[in-house]
């Protein structure tokens, strides 16, 4: 006899600051994670601005993190009650809230010299005390501990939503930045999986110095520029495009002043936001062709809200004329719910003393149980 499902919920807010994702997740025994119920909260320009200083800071006060970790763990609780209300559930039913926390700071190989360490703005405890809800939190720390890169943490996810019933299969996420999950048809295979490069990071932030606005809707300005051959290939000479896995990546190395850093001065704005869709598109075409597919003409599965960019969409599709682009909507999760899903799933994983990493994909030392567990 199946087991009666339990009820978590995930929260997501990632490097493109854009807002929180909860959604609501029922998980069983027997069973592949169901999507049931979603709500988005926007990030205010205020927490937005604020988070983004604090990515880029290189001194703050602890009164400018606790205020900020204050108004996103609010945001938090605003985005679960709102999801308990739209559901009609009460907090006692939600076996968890997985909270992912704020990414500030990511560096797991330390920092001139000293320890390695990633760090997520959040306070689980106020969460907790402000839903009614057990919180599970500080996912990454424990893979970090064991000698893992503490991300991607969304392959192990990945293997439990899609599986291997339908063959070799490779998940890619466009989030603010991009990173794949190769689960191949062979059980004996390990899984992969491991971050490519800036997604979406680098053209929000050029399109938002330039025209004002948080990102480029459907790639539109992008499509308008050239692609400068100069410019992208100085940009494709950072060391990680060559680094082998496992690897992962964040805002201390790829930003704003980063990429001005690459340029002449003479570069038309539009021209650069089309050179940086195509390094986006290019170093994902590269992470792939790193990958011991069996066979090219695999069908990639695309999440995060690069997958909506109708420009950026088209110039992986020119670096993989073979691939099969299909979305996880068939599987019953939309594009922009992987990711908060994982979270949901992850918090089921740490209730049941389950391991929530894949250390072929992270680099531990063997698999572990993720995250911290705080009652209401």
């Amino acid at each position: 006899m199946k087991s009666a499902p339990h009820y978590y919920i995930g929260l997501m807010s990632g490097t493109s600051l854009d807002g929180i994702d909860a959604a609501l997740v029922a998980i069983g025994r027997d069973t592949p994670p169901e999507l049931l119920g979603t709500t988005a909260v926007a990030m205010p320009d205020a927490l937005h601005k604020q988070l983004l200083h604090l990515c880029h800071a290189q001194e703050v006060s602890f009164a400018e993190l606790a205020a900020a970790e204050d108004a996103f763990c609010r945001l938090q609780a605003k985005a679960v009650n709102a999801l308990l209300t739209a559901q009609q559930l009460s907090p006692g039913q939600i076996q968890a809230v997985g909270s992912h926390g704020q990414t500030i700071e990511h560096a797991p190989g330390g920092h001139n010299g000293g320890p390695a360490y990633t760090h997520q703005l959040d306070n689980p405890s106020l969460l907790a005390e402000l839903t009614g809800c057990t919180v599970v939190a500080d996912f990454r720390r424990r893979d970090l501990a064991a000698g893992g890169q503490a991300a991607p943490l969304a392959p192990a996810f990945h293997q439990a939503l899609f599986g291997r019933q339908q063959g070799e299969q490779l998940i890619l996420n466009l989030g603010g930045f991009a990173n794949l999950t190769w689960l191949p048809s062979n059980a004996e295979t390990p899984v992969t999986g491991f971050d490519t490069g800036p997604a979406n990071v680098l053209l929000d932030a050029w399109f938002s110095k330039h025209q004002g606005g948080r990102f480029d809707q459907n790639g539109a300005w992008a499509a308008s520029g050239r692609v400068d051959p100069g410019l992208l290939e100085r940009l494709l000479e950072a060391p990680f495009f060559q680094q082998a896995p496992p690897r992962s990546t964040g805002r201390e190395l790829f930003h704003l002043p980063w990429l001005e850093h690459h340029l002449t001065g003479n570069e038309a704005p539009r021209d650069v936001q089309a050179t940086l869709a195509e390094l986006t598109a290019i170093s994902v075409a590269q992470g792939i062709q790193q990958l011991p597919l069996t066979h090219q003409g695999i069908t990639v599965i695309t999440c995060g809200g690069g997958a909506h960019n109708a420009d950026l969409m088209a110039r992986l599709a020119a670096h993989l004329p073979l691939a099969d682009f299909a979305s996880p909507s068939a599987y019953g999760w939309p594009e922009d719910w992987i990711e908060a899903g994982a979270f949901a799933w992850l918090a089921h994983q740490r209730l049941h003393q389950l391991p929530g990493n894949v250390p072929t994909v992270t680099g531990a030392r063997g698999p572990r149980v993720l995250g911290g567990i705080y009652a209401p």
